[in-house]
């Protein structure tokens, strides 16, 4: 049996503190942005700044669960977490789509219910919702500013980037919606701001959540192909057959894969060597997914692997 751990943590260090770093910068604005738009809804009345608060709340916790998540993964890995606090991301971004969503379908219906159902609602003070539109927009393209950076370190800078993009999407809908409403003096179009921040909500959470799924049911990384790569190990030689052939991802950066391979009876141990470091040179050649984390057991021909009520005995 072989392992190779040909790279580090993809957390570790400067990227791991740089992270951090940025994660807290882009919290510190969005709190308090968030006071503010919270104080300019209830003055206002709109329902579109309120949406928008109510996402830089959904941010809030999103980044708060980010920063911690993102200093945790520095930590090592244990005998009891050997893979560390890796796995923690895609926990995050998953629950932070979640909660998303939830809150993008909430906005959509309320929005549906002030056209429809119960009326636009008068707003109080359309120059005032304008101002609070456009310090919330400035704030947002400051956090793009501090995240762009690092958006594809991994998959939990990416759930944090994709929410500041959201968030200045809709300070954009709330800077518009101000400016129709002057122009036109319709109110009805606060609520249309309001739904078109749920719908921009709405499919980047349903994204977030499908990737981040993807990795807690362990799917084969995307542009490995298992078959192409069980026909090139195969072709190596003194390999007779391959199988229970896993890939899957720890988290961003990190995929693994594992085999049993099968080999001819009698190799030396340098010809067993040779052999594995074969089959990781077929991997670095063959395959766009450069894959870390390998381990091989070797089986000698007619080998039979012990069952789990064997393993028992």
């Amino acid at each position: 049996m072989a392992h190779d751990h040909a790279t580090a943590n993809v957390m570790e260090g400067a990227d791991g503190k740089a992270h951090q770093r940025r994660l807290v910068m882009t919290l510190t604005l969005t709190s308090t942005v968030f006071v503010a738009e919270v104080v300019g809804a209830i003055i206002t009345g709109s329902l579109a700044l309120l949406v928008d608060a109510g996402h830089m709340l959904t941010d809030m916790s999103v980044l708060i669960a980010s920063t911690v998540t993102a200093i945790l993964m520095q930590r090592k890995p244990s005998n009891s977490r050997t893979w560390g606090w890796a796995r923690l991301e895609v926990i995050t971004a998953a629950a932070s789509a979640l909660v998303l969503l939830v809150v993008g379908v909430y906005a959509l219906v309320e929005a549906g219910m002030r056209l429809f159902g119960h009326g636009a609602g008068e707003i109080q003070d359309i120059g005032l919702l304008l101002f609070f539109g456009i310090l919330g927009l400035a704030a947002n393209v400051g956090s793009i500013m501090i995240l762009a950076g690092q958006r594809s370190g991994n998959m939990n800078m990416k759930a944090a980037f994709l929410e500041v993009m959201n968030d200045a999407l809709g300070s954009v809908a709330v800077v518009l919606s101000a400016v129709v409403m002057m122009s036109t003096g319709w109110d009805g179009f606060d609520a249309v701001a309001g739904g078109l921040i749920a719908l921009l909500m709405i499919p980047r959470a349903i994204m977030l959540l499908r990737n981040a799924v993807k990795v807690l049911l362990e799917e084969t990384p995307d542009g490995l192909d298992l078959d192409a790569v069980r026909e090139h190990m195969e072709g190596v030689p003194h390999v007779v057959a391959v199988h229970d052939l896993h890939a899957s991802t720890v988290s961003t950066g990190m995929p693994i894969l594992m085999a049993h391979v099968v080999v001819d009876r009698g190799l030396t141990m340098e010809q067993a060597a040779d052999v594995l470091s074969q089959l990781q040179d077929c991997l670095r050649e063959h395959f766009p997914v450069s894959v870390p984390h390998t381990t091989f057991q070797l089986e000698p021909e007619g080998y039979t692997t012990p069952s789990a009520e064997q393993l028992h005995e």
